[in-house]
């Protein structure tokens, strides 16, 4: 789908990156000079939303006739907010928490032009696996996942022949024929021996990859106009 305007994907995430364009979408890239901080009252369930209304606010004095699409991913273990790891031990830290346990990731998107603001979030269930110690330590060593919230990505550790992807997904990836888009989203056998991290997904694979593509394209279609 080709907008009859300027869009504007302000992420520096290389995943939101490829979904987007995957998707058929003509984008620039720009990114908001935006502190990701919250207030600590706030419901962990409206942070991602709250951050990304952030990020398109920064925008907002600079818009002319363009469309522009923010995003905040957070993983919600227990009551608590993973971030990205700082650093070799808050990964293995966190690893460690997720092992064994379900936790939830919420994706916030704000679209936004000169004339008006849509706000809209996607939440995924996900259980990992109980991973070893060394398990950790390799997988962190191979995917290094500094940029990543909860110290992971949702395309490097799944069981290979396991679709991630939810009925809805695969609905729509056949609408804009693009089922390919299933196998080309998660690793397949770059390593050996595979860790398997992930046990299962209920809900958006894509939103835990860090965009819930699906209601993007569906929201994007009223910004043809």
């Amino acid at each position: 789908m080709k907008l009859n305007r300027p869009l504007i994907l302000a992420s520096s995430s290389p995943r939101r990156q490829y979904l987007m364009r995957e998707a058929g979408f003509e984008f620039t890239i720009e990114k908001p000079d935006v502190e990701e901080i919250f207030p600590a009252e706030l419901p962990h369930h409206q942070v991602a939303k709250y951050i990304a209304a952030i990020k398109a606010e920064y925008f907002r004095p600079q818009i002319h006739n363009e469309v522009i699409i923010t995003a905040d991913t957070v993983v919600i273990l227990k009551n608590n907010i993973l971030n990205k790891p700082r650093d070799r031990d808050e990964a293995i830290n966190m690893l460690t928490s997720l092992s064994g346990n379900t936790h939830v990731v919420m994706t916030g998107v704000c679209i936004v032009s000169k004339e008006k603001e849509e706000t809209f979030d996607e939440t995924t269930e996900v259980t990992f696996e109980k991973l070893s110690l060394s398990d950790i330590e390799l997988y962190i060593e191979r995917f290094k996942p500094y940029d990543k919230a909860g110290a992971y990505g949702a395309q490097d550790g799944l069981a290979e022949g396991y679709n991630p992807c939810s009925s809805e997904e695969i609905a729509f990836l056949k609408d804009i024929g693009r089922e390919d888009l299933i196998d080309q989203s998660f690793s397949k056998k770059e390593f050996e021996p595979r860790i398997r991290v992930i046990k299962k997904i209920s809900g958006s694979y894509f939103n835990v990859m860090g965009l819930p593509i699906r209601k993007v394209y569906s929201h994007l279609k009223s910004w043809e106009r």
